[in-house]
């Protein structure tokens, strides 16, 4: 890979990604709507800053004047993994802003193009096809992202415009600033206090923020046309091993209170090609836990102040 644009450049996963590929080399054409964090990447000579709204997506190919641009990558969604899972208008909105961006990668001549979809498409899955099931409002968020990649991959196919998406499963890592999970659990284990769990006997993924990363590339380079890739474990866990080996590792002396809430995420993992990725592009997550997990917390007790969630 010798260029590629990264919509949502200097967000959570845009600036894992853009860090990556800029110090390969690459040269990065990086959109975000705020100039002060684009500045972030203004020590890299290969780095190009676009300053652009998503109202801006529709005509976004007016504002990039490279060209040989190898892969487009599409982060952006507005609102991020926040209370805004819940509004629907913003959901369906992010949609349209994701076919906008795909029509902006086809003018501008772009070889591939990929997007960074979520695991929680299989809830949305068992949604449609269950008589019985129960959504929570995580599931206006997946609707959405969901809508996007199914406009997306439409768009691309009948352009003929190559796609591959990646499918994340729950992230962690520097420079999260949403009220996520993971960094919800951190905050607490590091003021000792006992977080509120689910039972968690359900299976579960959490994955480093450079392996998704690097998957990111990999999807890029050698991922199959018309592919959505999940990007995590070939071996998974469950929620509750996975929130004791955390625990472990920042505050053993606290307890897990498991059980406090009902356990409603609906995810067949049977149905999810786990080796898919592997065996197409040879990534597969590389970070342990435990050294990688005490870094975030690190950063998450300098970073952030959440004493209303204790």
């Amino acid at each position: 890979m010798n260029k590629a644009i990264i919509t949502g450049a200097a967000g959570f996963f845009g600036t894992a990604l853009t860090n990556t590929l800029l110090s390969q080399g690459v040269r990065v054409i990086g959109v975000d709507t705020d100039q002060q964090k684009l500045d972030r990447f203004s020590g890299y000579p290969n780095f190009i800053p676009v300053v652009a709204s998503f109202e801006d997506y529709e005509t976004l190919n007016e504002l990039i004047d490279e060209t040989d641009i190898d892969v487009f990558y599409h982060l952006a969604w507005a609102g991020g993994f926040t209370t805004a899972i819940r509004d629907y208008k913003l959901q369906m909105s992010n949609a349209g802003f994701s076919g906008d961006a795909l029509m902006a990668a086809h003018k501008l001549g772009v070889k591939k193009f990929v997007y960074a979809n979520t695991y929680n498409q299989y809830e949305i899955i068992n949604f449609l096809v269950s008589e019985c099931f129960s959504p929570r409002y995580t599931c206006i968020y997946a609707a959405g992202k969901t809508a996007a990649g199914l406009i997306c991959r439409t768009l691309a196919y009948n352009l003929g415009l190559e796609y591959s998406g990646a499918l994340i499963p729950m992230p962690y890592g520097e420079n999260n600033f949403s009220k996520q999970l993971v960094n919800v659990v951190i905050n607490s284990l590091n003021n000792g206090v006992s977080p509120r769990l689910v039972e968690g006997d359900n299976l579960y993924d959490l994955v480093y923020i450079q392996d998704i990363a690097d998957a990111l590339i990999a999807i890029g380079e050698k991922g199959m046309d018309k592919k959505e890739y999940y990007v995590g474990h070939r071996q998974l866990k469950t929620f509750k091993e996975w929130m004791i080996e955390i625990r472990d590792a920042i505050a053993p002396e606290v307890e897990l209170k498991f059980g406090e809430f009902k356990d409603n995420q609906q995810i067949d993992y049977g149905k999810i090609n786990l080796n898919e990725l592997y065996l197409d592009t040879g990534w597969q997550c590389r970070y342990e836990l435990r050294d990688k997990i005490l870094q975030t917390a690190q950063w998450v007790r300098n970073n952030l102040e959440w004493s209303d969630l204790l």
